[in-house]
């Protein structure tokens, strides 16, 4: 990598406003995944931002934001629906070594990338699936098991919340990155959330590099059991939203 882009990881990857220190075995971490997405990129489409400073912005950056809401993730257990390139999931993981990831992709090809990456930085902890998360949340070893279910942008609120909320623990949460509609959105998966064992969501604002809409993460307490129907079959969650 060059010195240039070294800085530039460095710089803003240090993170002391999220409340993360970065050791530089973390920041070369990183830089090896932005090296290791650089050159994916160009045989598939795995992220729409190609200028590497944005990646680094954009990708690494929001994804660390949701340690805003988490907290220390080191020894809990977190599954990313719809982790694409890995985020949020792989960051986070990088953060915090001790955690316990789960990333999930249906994309196959997508997932030959993740292996690459996490094999490449020797991460420990790590299982990709590329399974559907209907299927997964009515399996025992994925169903109400997690702390922390997590999604950035892959669906409107009342799908994901029949993604994410199967999938915690009692006293665990889902978080769904989302941009400026998160509130409205919010509001009318509503009946949804509680339907589904989930509390009164609550909302962090975080500003997300040179984005000048807000940006938000959406956190919703699991704090009873999903009915065993949900979620519903493949395909359902987002043909007949709750």
């Amino acid at each position: 990598m060059s010195d240039h882009l070294t800085e530039d990881v460095t710089r803003f990857l240090r993170a002391e406003t999220l409340g993360i220190n970065l050791v530089p075995e973390q920041v070369a971490h990183f830089g090896h995944y932005l090296q290791l997405l650089l050159a994916w990129n160009e045989r598939m489409n795995l992220t729409a931002v190609r200028e590497p400073t944005a990646m680094i912005q954009r990708h690494f950056y929001d994804s660390l934001t949701c340690v805003l809401a988490t907290g220390d993730l080191n020894g809990r257990r977190l599954i990313d629906v719809g982790t694409g390139a890995g985020f949020p999931g792989l960051p986070l993981k990088i953060a915090f070594p001790a955690l316990q990831l789960t990333l999930v992709e249906s994309v196959v090809k997508k997932t030959h990338f993740l292996t690459a990456l996490v094999t490449g930085l020797g991460l420990a902890d790590v299982t990709i699936l590329s399974d559907r998360v209907e299927v997964l949340g009515q399996q025992p070893e994925h169903r109400e098991v997690y702390d922390w279910a997590v999604a950035r942008g892959v669906a409107d609120m009342r799908v994901l919340v029949e993604y994410l909320l199967p999938l915690c623990r009692v006293g665990g949460f889902m978080l769904a990155q989302k941009g400026e509609h998160a509130r409205e959105e919010t509001a009318v998966a509503s009946p949804a959330i509680h339907l589904l064992g989930g509390g009164e969501p609550r909302f962090q604002q975080v500003q997300v590099a040179d984005k000048t809409e807000p940006h938000f993460l959406v956190v919703v307490e699991k704090v009873s059991r999903t009915p065993e129907t949900y979620p519903r079959r493949v395909g359902m969650p987002g043909k007949r939203p709750l």
